[in-house]
């Protein structure tokens, strides 16, 4: 299984969203599933990158040139893929995955959580979006997705693009168990 992870690169984040991250990593190793993320050295991206190395996991990060020339970049990858900017990084990183995982992160997270959901609703992205709600990190994200829903910005249908989970434990059997999803789903996109 290929799981892409969207993650946080601040190192100053609370210890809590640390230790998720590493719990995720091991039993993301445990499973054999390889993670493709950001590419990055920092904060939970780093965490999650080092946690799943320790353990023998396989980690492909995807990073853009400019962050590279910051030294940005995880030196210790199973692959580092190097890309032209963050709108082919964003393309590459969801590009033959079985799922894709949102920890808690920043505006960088958060858009890269929303295109996907976008591609989703349109059929273009049919695969299960898990979306790990360490300690409530996501409750107003959570509340605004049902508002749009509630106020029929979007269908009812649309709750199954997403699912919400509180602990690290639960994000494989939320992959494993969630709604089937086409490339039909353009036909109710609309509301």
């Amino acid at each position: 299984m290929r799981i892409c992870v969207y993650c946080a690169s601040s190192s100053k984040v609370d210890n809590k969203y640390f230790e998720a991250t590493k719990v995720l990593a091991k039993d993301f190793v445990s499973k054999d599933v390889t993670i493709i993320y950001g590419g990055g050295s920092y904060g939970l991206m780093g965490c999650l990158a080092d946690t799943a190395l320790e353990h023998g996991g396989r980690v492909i990060g995807i990073l853009p040139r400019f962050m590279e020339k910051v030294e940005w970049g995880h030196k210790n990858l199973t692959q580092l893929v190097l890309v032209k900017d963050m709108h082919e990084r964003k393309k590459l990183l969801i590009q033959d995955v079985d799922a894709v995982v949102a920890l808690p992160g920043g505006c960088g997270t958060l858009e890269e959580l929303m295109e996907v959901i976008t591609l989703k609703r349109l059929g273009k992205f049919t695969k299960p979006i898990v979306i790990l709600n360490t300690d409530n990190f996501y409750y107003h994200l959570k509340e605004m997705l049902q508002k749009m829903i509630d106020e029929r910005f979007m269908r009812n249908e649309h709750n199954a693009i997403w699912q919400f989970v509180n602990n690290p434990e639960d994000v494989i059997p939320a992959i494993l168990n969630a709604p089937h999803w086409d490339s039909d789903a353009i036909n109710f996109a609309a509301v």
